[in-house]
């Protein structure tokens, strides 16, 4: 029987995230076959998925971990970085990029972004810096190739831009750098849950990351069947099966999914062209961007945001910058130390942007946005 006066009411849109999972049947059907089998965790299903990393990377070793951030904290300290080295990222991150530093004793510090690309700018790299992790802001792959002053350490931080390419490979085939690092939190280009991951061409900087995810254990079977030795001071960052199992799932439909965000991201200019909306730029010819953000700069922020709450539509800000937190308050970055990074984070919004939008949702965000901003 139908509630009187229901006739009136009206289904409330679905809600849209700035970021979801996508995923289906055969990822979950991964999975199931993992939890019926005998390996749980440190099986075959990890050694697999990180051989599908590095097929589609390019990388010659590729090694998964429990997470992004414990993928930067191996890389720095599989390269030997500690006390008494200055580290240099963005400020226009997120805080494992400057945390990893911390982690392994060496000092972080912080440097502006260009203004258009919200990536560090290469060619502003200061010299005599031992490290530098390079962060590719929304997927937008920074050109190492224009690294004037090279660091002795350089470290992709790809965490939004597994998928991306540049003229010379895929972003992770570290043609430019020692490492790179990746995140597959649900809201990246391909999820595990959790989890991340390494890359490298260096065989010694392979073993490090190794051992460095399990404990510092070395294998001795040379002295008894099961006698093994800790090494190194190591962490338990490693990666289930079950989650391995989702990730070769997930591997499987990259391209479809870079695909959609870069279709997403064409309908948002075009509808958004001629808004009081600023668009984040596109991958220059050649290049792929990953999308895993849409991040815009809109006048009156706060106001937008709140606007795009009550048309539920869920957006959020990436993000607020390093030396904004008070534990990176010892660095001494003041508000006028990095203009760029401030003023992009004034107005920056990043909406919705995931393989699962359809053309429907794409169309009502940039109403929305439109209305908003009018």
């Amino acid at each position: 029987m139908r509630e009187e006066g229901s006739e009136d009411r009206e289904t409330p849109p679905r809600k849209l995230s700035y970021g979801a999972q996508a995923v289906d049947q055969s990822d979950i059907d991964a999975v199931v076959e993992i939890l019926r089998g005998d390996w749980l965790t440190q099986g075959p299903a990890v050694t697999a998925f990180e051989e599908a990393i590095r097929e589609a990377t390019t990388a010659r070793y590729a090694v998964a971990f429990s997470s992004g951030t414990a993928a930067l904290h191996a890389a720095a300290a599989a390269a030997g970085l500690g006390q008494g080295d200055v580290v240099a990222t963005s400020a226009l991150t997120f805080s494992a990029s400057a945390a990893c530093a911390r982690y392994v004793g060496a000092t972080p510090t912080l440097l502006d972004v260009d203004p258009e690309t919200l990536n560090l700018d290469p060619a502003a790299v200061p010299d005599g810096l031992d490290g530098l992790v390079a962060v590719h802001y929304a997927g937008l792959p920074i050109d190492l190739a224009q690294l004037k002053n090279r660091p002795r350490v350089v470290i992709e931080d790809a965490c939004h831009a597994f998928g991306a390419t540049t003229p010379t490979g895929p972003v992770g085939s570290c043609e430019h750098s020692d490492m790179t690092a990746f995140s597959f939190h649900p809201v990246k280009p391909i999820t595990t849950c959790e989890g991340g991951a390494v890359t490298t061409n260096d065989p010694v900087l392979f073993e490090n990351l190794r051992q460095f995810r399990n404990h510092g254990i070395v294998r001795r079977p040379e002295v008894d069947p099961w006698y093994y030795e800790v090494s190194s001071l190591g962490f338990n960052y490693r990666l289930s099966d079950v989650q391995a199992a989702l990730g070769v799932s997930q591997i499987g439909k990259l391209s479809r999914f870079i695909g959609r965000r870069n279709e997403i991201a064409a309908t948002y200019r075009r509808g958004l062209d001629g808004s009081n909306v600023t668009l984040p730029p596109a991958a220059p010819q050649g290049w792929t961007h990953g999308y895993h953000l849409f991040a815009v700069r809109v006048p009156e922020r706060r106001r937008v945001f709140d606007f795009l709450v009550g048309r539920g539509i869920v957006p959020q800000v990436h993000y607020v910058p390093i030396h904004h937190h008070p534990v990176y308050a010892d660095l001494g970055f003041g508000p006028t130390d990095l203009p760029n990074v401030e003023a992009a984070y004034r107005q920056l919004l990043s909406v919705p942007m995931h393989p699962s939008l359809t053309d429907d949702d794409v169309d009502r965000v940039i109403a929305a946005l439109t209305e908003a901003t009018a």
